[in-house]
């Protein structure tokens, strides 16, 4: 007979039921009655009927993927062309060992289904881009940014569509030990002008713009090495953690979206916080990236980059 004692003693718990115990039906009003008394059961049918989209699902989408699903969030698309690999393994939530070689779509489809079995989840592996991104849209109440840093094209593409279409999009990014995260309306400040992008501007210009429109504030300068961003690479620091304080601004933030609960603070307003030094701003980035505080970082920044790529030419 297999020894079914673990280490120190401890009985394994086995995978089946109970004795004199069958599988239980699934109910979803069961599965998210904890949520009421938060929200009300009327406010918890409309999260149930509602549709985010969410582009990427690899260190913040997933688990952004996920936090939404655990409200009760009834539909999805969900969209990313890449595969799990070893090297996910410290920041998201699908990279388990089961998991690697897989499409990160396949396997946060089932995680969602494996939460909620009645959810709705459309599944876009190939990439989205001019071709595809209304189809990935269609139905959306709200879209999710969980793109990686670097890619500022499909952020300019689906942050404009979803303008179009007359939705909120907003993304939170980890940054060190913090969370930092805009919010764009179908009315106000556009992705575009807070960001202060065109389209004649190279890789390294798009990317630094991005990034300290995303966090004015630089909470996390004082503990960051920035000598481990390689820009050729597409990688930097980057911390489980914060993804996980990234999703639970996304969830909040949709909820209010969906329910329409609260003040929503849109572009050019930022939020940063970073858990590690307890500390939370919320301000107006006025002019947004045309601040001139913000332009003389940029200038720093896409300097300190092309000198770092130069000398490894």
């Amino acid at each position: 007979m297999e020894n079914l004692i673990g280490p120190q003693g401890v009985t394994p718990l086995l995978d089946q039921p109970l004795p004199g115990r069958g599988a239980p039906s699934w109910s979803y009003g069961e599965a998210f009655s904890r949520n009421l008394g938060l929200v009300s059961a009327a406010e918890q049918e409309r999260l149930r009927a509602s549709r985010v989209a969410v582009v990427g699902l690899g260190g913040v989408g997933g688990v952004d993927l996920v936090a939404l699903a655990r409200l009760g969030i009834g539909k999805f698309s969900i969209a990313d062309p890449d595969i799990f690999e070893m090297r996910n393994t410290n920041r998201q939530y699908g990279a388990t060992r089961s998991a690697e070689g897989r499409y990160k779509a396949d396997v946060m489809c089932q995680i969602v289904r494996d939460i909620n079995p009645e959810a709705d989840v459309r599944v876009f592996r190939e990439p989205i881009g001019p071709l595809n991104a209304d189809a990935f849209l269609e139905g959306a109440d709200v879209l999710v940014d969980g793109i990686d840093a670097f890619e500022i094209d499909l952020r300019r593409l689906l942050f404009r569509k979803a303008r179009e279409r007359g939705i909120h999009a907003l993304g939170a990014g980890p940054v060190g030990f913090s969370t930092v995260w805009v919010i764009f309306g179908p009315q106000g400040m556009s992705f575009d002008r807070y960001f202060d992008l065109a389209d004649q501007m190279d890789g390294v210009e798009t990317f630094v713009a991005y990034v300290t429109g995303m966090a004015p504030s630089s909470l996390q300068r004082g503990y960051m090495d920035l000598s481990y961003l390689n820009f050729e690479g597409h990688t930097g620091p980057s911390a489980g953690l914060a993804c996980h304080l990234a999703s639970g601004v996304i969830a909040a933030e949709v909820l209010k979206i969906l329910l329409a609960r609260g003040r929503i603070y849109t572009a050019p307003i930022y939020h940063q916080f970073d858990a590690y030094l307890g500390r939370f701003v919320r301000k107006r980035l006025f002019g947004g990236n045309r601040n001139p505080l913000q332009r003389i970082k940029r200038r720093w920044l896409v300097n300190y980059i092309r000198q770092r790529l130069k000398s490894k030419a």
